[in-house]
């Protein structure tokens, strides 16, 4: 199920656009580790589970070389469409079986990705793959956030409350691996040298149409247009009358501040 959901050129492209940024705070988080663990060099970053490559970015001007590795073709075409760098390339695989050599790479990265592989497999490659003294990073978030902020937050943070409640009859069980804040992949990593870092609240400023895309940006309501596309445009749309009904006439023009706790776990071989 989930390899065709990524496959699809839709939901690649609708991904792409309304997926919310990458968390400046996450990537403060992995520079300063790898800074804290003096990693010899800066030649070789791999991106696994890249995705549209909204992560594979911020590596470049770090390292001689990223690799962004995925096994959707769909959400590679997007990536490549969007990052032209000298020092970036893209290739179709699966994080369980990378294709580069023992002890070759310096920092894995895995950044809202982790949750979809088969953890024990992708925490062993790796591991492998990585130089001693390489650093690894697995990251996410839990998907739903709350509006924070203001008089309407409250009633505001209804209308997600809502969101959450009719999509979540969709959820994956990779869903509880994010909701545990990664410990899965935590428990999983086999050096003694690991942190984990939760609940780091990120605070992101949308638009009511943005928070509209990014929750036609999560899986589950993907799961929900697939089975029901009627109901689940029928659903968007009540949302959004939510939204105009509660903002009133500045429903187009306001700015929410929409809380989202990230959480990251790296590790130093």
């Amino acid at each position: 199920m989930t390899d065709n959901l990524f496959k699809s050129k839709e939901f690649s492209s609708v991904y792409k656009k309304y997926m919310i940024p990458v968390s400046n705070e996450i990537t403060s988080l992995i520079i300063s580790y790898m800074e804290e663990k003096n990693c010899k060099s800066y030649d070789l970053a791999v991106d696994v589970g890249c995705g549209t490559g909204r992560y594979t970015l911020p590596l470049a001007p770090l390292f001689k070389k990223v690799v962004g590795v995925d096994i959707s073709e769909s959400q590679l075409t997007e990536a490549r469409h969007s990052i032209v760098l000298d020092n970036v390339t893209f290739q179709v695989g699966a994080a369980e079986s990378l294709t580069f050599k023992d002890g070759s790479v310096d920092f894995v990265n895995a950044g809202l990705a982790a949750h979809w592989f088969n953890i024990k497999e992708f925490v062993h490659e790796a591991i492998r793959v990585l130089k001693p003294n390489g650093c690894l990073a697995a990251h996410a978030f839990i998907p739903i956030g709350a509006i924070v902020g203001g008089n309407k937050s409250d009633s505001l943070s209804g209308i997600i409350e809502e969101y959450v409640d009719t999509v979540s009859r969709y959820k994956y069980k990779n869903n509880e691996v994010m909701q545990r804040q990664y410990k899965d992949v935590f428990d999983a990593i086999p050096v003694k040298d690991k942190k984990w870092v939760r609940n780091i609240p990120v605070i992101y400023d949308m638009s009511m149409q943005e928070i509209i895309g990014y929750f036609q940006s999560v899986y589950m309501y993907q799961e929900f247009l697939k089975y029901d596309q009627k109901g689940a445009i029928r659903f968007l749309l009540h949302l959004e009358q939510r939204f105009r009904d509660i903002l009133g006439e500045e429903a187009d023009s306001a700015i929410m501040k929409v809380q989202v706790d990230h959480y990251c776990v790296l590790a130093c071989k």
